[in-house]
């Protein structure tokens, strides 16, 4: 792996796919503790412009949860691990799966989380996510919890490992399957793709773009199937900003 990935020598012939907790924002104790602060607004208006709308965000958020944090902006987005997707033209696209199985999966884990002070359900409608970062010596518990649940659920739902975070999401689904739809779409198709993640389910986007040929650039320490290294989000937005300039 390299560090400090290269310049576009014209930013609209990249297509840039950007995860955001951990790599546009450090992690915060809560998800809901993230602040979305002017200067990187202003910073991705500029990227957008400067590809001519080639810019998309990939999360494990839910879409309704990233407008909110980004207002006014509205950008090409994949919520919930690719489970939903909004295109560049404003299309929204929804995945199907069995929603009553996952709701009585929230209520049982809602319970499981009350009696555990220190985890955090975060149900997102399609996904379900505990959060151990408040109480890491609960690790264990959270992960048995969540892979007896996901067993349960069957071949519909698998489990998705992340930092201090483990998740029931529906199958088949993840960042680099939203990517690729992405990449078969204008103003994405027949660009550089460019992806910029820093947890174990941004390795699925890593895979896609490396692929398709593109740049594939984790956030900080650890292994990684990806080509290129930034130290933490303060160096993704310094990068973006000379993306930004071309």
């Amino acid at each position: 792996m390299q560090d400090r990935p290269p310049l576009p020598a014209d930013p609209a012939s990249w297509a840039f796919f950007l995860d955001i907790d951990g790599t546009l924002l450090e992690h915060a104790a809560r998800p809901d503790a993230v602040l979305v602060d002017a200067s990187l607004l202003a910073l991705l208006d500029r990227l957008d412009r400067a590809t001519q709308g080639g810019l998309a965000l990939i999360s494990g958020r839910a879409v309704a949860d990233i407008d909110a944090l980004f207002a006014p902006l509205r950008l090409p987005v994949a919520g919930q691990h690719g489970i939903e997707r909004r295109d560049a033209a404003g299309g929204l696209h929804m995945h199907p799966f069995p929603t009553q199985a996952l709701r009585r999966a929230a209520l049982r884990l809602r319970d499981f989380a009350a009696c555990h002070p220190g985890l955090l359900l975060e149900d997102k409608g399609h996904n379900l996510a505990l959060h151990y970062r408040q109480a890491p010596h609960l690790a264990h518990a959270a992960q048995e919890e969540l892979a007896a649940i996901a067993r349960e659920l069957g071949e519909d739902f698998e489990l998705q490992g992340g930092k201090l975070v483990v998740e029931i999401k529906p199958g088949g689904r993840d960042k680099g399957s939203a990517i690729e739809e992405f990449m078969g779409e204008p103003p994405f198709r027949g660009r550089v793709a460019v992806f910029v993640g820093d947890d174990l389910t941004d390795e699925y986007g890593f895979g896609v773009v490396a692929r398709l040929g593109g740049h594939a650039v984790k956030v900080g320490p650890g292994p990684s199937a990806a080509r290129w290294r930034l130290a933490d989000a303060g160096a993704v937005r310094r990068w973006l900003a000379e993306c930004a300039v071309g």
